[in-house]
């Protein structure tokens, strides 16, 4: 175990690295789509409550590793030979793995955001519709600050989960952490040692996002007594 961790143990950090980066990327992408469509899903709009439901039970009932196939080979695949409009379009690895992580995590994003928002109370709606504001002033001024305080613990959590569902998208070549295992198994026919290195990586950095996320959900608990 020791001579894989001074041989391979750079080549390891740096796919963690990869591993983060991929889901910190992933994570904003999805903050935006769960915004749209937690935002649709509590609008007085049937149309757009059903655009967002259908978004969100399309993407939540399909396995990530489907997802990941399909945005890596599908969407080329559509644009190229069905529409005709992609004249050789090609995804990228990284791309391909932000789009799934994003799709992926932004359905539950959304339900975050909506459940967020609906733990307001309605009187701060009709308190600002009552003094004049829009609807969308109301709740960009005073809905969504109160709903992102109780929000930012799950959206941690999700941070966290979105770290480990990286490993899925070894499947189409990003080179990732489980990636870089897997080159390293083949190299040394050690797969108990490499995995188990590969599995402490993991449980330290989850491990500390877990920390963090509790540090944060204190304050913010203490801030909503206050």
């Amino acid at each position: 175990m020791i001579k894989i961790i001074t041989t391979y143990g750079q080549l390891l950090l740096i796919a963690m690295g990869r591993t983060l980066l991929l889901a910190f990327l992933g994570l904003i992408f999805a903050c935006i789509l769960g915004m749209i469509f937690g935002l649709l899903s509590v609008v007085k709009n049937k149309a757009c409550n059903i655009i967002a439901q259908i978004f969100v039970f399309v993407i939540r009932g399909v396995p990530m590793i489907v997802l990941a196939f399909y945005v890596f080979f599908g969407i080329p695949y559509l644009l190229n030979t069905i529409l005709g409009i992609g004249n050789g379009f090609t995804l990228s690895a990284l791309q391909a793995g932000v789009i799934c992580l994003a799709l992926n995590c932004g359905a539950y994003m959304a339900e975050i955001i909506r459940a967020g928002i609906q733990s307001v109370d309605i009187g701060q709606m009709e308190a600002g519709r009552s003094l004049g504001l829009p609807y969308w002033k109301t709740m960009r001024k005073i809905i969504l600050p109160q709903a992102i305080r109780t929000m930012i613990p799950s959206i941690i959590n999700q941070f966290i989960i979105t770290v480990k569902d990286t490993s899925i998208l070894s499947v189409i070549g990003f080179p990732e952490l489980v990636l870089a295992a897997k080159n390293v198994q083949a190299g040394t026919f050690k797969s108990f040692e490499t995995w188990t290195i590969v599995g402490a990586m993991y449980l330290i950095v989850i491990t500390i996002l877990s920390y963090l996320a509790k540090i944060v959900e204190r304050r913010v608990n203490r801030g909503v007594k206050r």
